[in-house]
């Protein structure tokens, strides 16, 4: 069986009356998707007050007004911290303000310092090895 010859005109609107088709499914499958979300969602007003505080977590472990924290068993105060951050070099200090603070990555603070990445790599990592092991030495030691 032989199909009719079209002309280019015909294929164009067949294509386009396709593309419409297409369009509108699409178009019906996103409201369909909305509309089941908008019965599953609830707002924040309607919320009872016993869920609105299961929306959230506190830790009873730290707490905002001590001085000191403990990690790995050992007493860490904040004095004790700057200290081992004085301990560092000016150029260690500054790595680790540069990727802790502003969050840069290694490539970017190699590209502000034209420093190889690798060398920032290897930098960092140092400070933060000599930080640990003086928080480890000092850490319950410090009274100051």
């Amino acid at each position: 069986m032989m199909t009719p010859n079209r002309t280019e005109w015909q294929i164009r609107c067949a294509f386009n009356a396709y593309c419409k088709r297409v369009l509108e499914h699409a178009a019906t499958d996103i409201h369909r998707k909305r509309k089941r979300q908008r019965l599953k969602e609830i707002t924040f007003s309607d919320l009872t007050l016993y869920e609105t505080h299961q929306l959230y977590s506190m830790d009873d472990d730290v707490e905002s007004d001590t001085e000191d924290f403990h990690f790995g068993g050992k007493r860490i105060t904040f004095e004790l911290l700057a200290k081992a951050l004085e301990d560092l070099s000016e150029e260690k200090r500054y790595l680790l303000f540069l990727y802790y603070y502003y969050q840069l990555s290694d490539e970017a603070i190699s590209q502000k310092l034209n420093v190889p990445r690798r060398t920032i790599h290897y930098r960092r990592t140092r400070a933060l090895e000599r930080l640990k092991r003086f928080l480890e030495v000092h850490a319950n030691e410090w009274d100051e």
